[in-house]
């Protein structure tokens, strides 16, 4: 079985790298190898690592490391499926919008310095795919359940509201209203050219790219795991799950104490 992580790409050789990380992060966490693929600006491109996956004649998972249903996972990545001849491909869901990302999203908020009353502006590269725009309202949605507030969203690039109009009119809003500070939460993967313009937007806060999380390598492997037959896997031990490990409630962001 072959394991490969397909995510955008980008320029910068620190997101390129932060990517390759997070490769690692869950070869090491499934036990198996995992492959980097790109289907934008650098390489290897889906169909050239599929190419080369398809010459051991094993069967093989792609997990598109995106957060949304946008036109690379429904039709930049298949084309790249169709185009490499593989004969036995499963490619599973994006990651987002989950309960799992959004928890993630609320994490890096908390360590960022957000405060419950704070304005939050969910920040996306942006789209104009309806699909993918959709899935971002559900994002939205799921972090404003955690964070107990209404979140908005804004974009780096494509689509309306751009992010620095959306931070313009939170802290107008703010300044009606009290003294809340405008926080924008970074809904991509890597650091690059958007996460500089989520930095330059004029919010009081940004939180850091999700790949920067240990929480996403976690739901890259157990994507890797759902779609791999559960033969291949060893039975974990009874009792073994709770070991180090604390349940934590559903609803709001679990919050330290100067915080709360």
């Amino acid at each position: 079985m072959d394991l490969i992580l397909v995510a955008h790409g980008t320029r910068r050789p620190a997101g390129v790298a932060l990517i390759e990380d997070l490769a690692a992060q869950v070869s090491t966490l499934v036990g198996k190898s995992v492959r980097v693929a790109f289907v934008d600006v650098v390489g290897p491109t889906p169909s050239e690592v599929l190419s080369q996956a398809r010459a051991t004649g094993r069967p093989t998972i792609v997990v598109p490391a995106f957060l949304s249903r946008g036109y690379h996972v429904r039709a930049d990545l298949p084309s790249h499926v169709a185009v490499s001849g593989h004969p036995n491909v499963i490619v599973t869901p994006a990651l987002g919008p989950s309960g799992q990302i959004a928890r993630i999203v609320g994490h890096q908020l908390v360590k960022c310095g957000w405060r419950p009353g704070d304005s939050v502006i969910l920040a996306a590269a942006g789209t104009s795919d309806k699909k993918a725009r959709a899935d971002l309202d559900t994002a939205a949605t799921l972090l404003s359940a955690l964070t107990g507030s209404r979140v908005s969203l804004g974009f780096a690039a494509t689509g309306d509201p751009r992010l620095y109009e959306a931070v313009a009119v939170a802290k107008a809003d703010a300044c009606r209203g009290g003294a809340r500070r405008v926080v924008v939460a970074s809904y991509l993967l890597a650091d690059g050219l958007f996460q500089e313009r989520l930095r330059a937007c004029g919010a009081d806060l940004v939180s850091q790219p999700l790949g920067t999380h240990p929480g996403l390598a976690r739901l890259i492997a157990d994507r890797f795991r759902r779609a791999m037959p559960t033969s291949r896997w060893p039975t974990p031990r009874r009792g073994s799950c709770r070991s180090g490990r604390q349940r934590q409630p559903h609803g709001h962001l679990m919050l330290p104490n100067s915080a709360a």
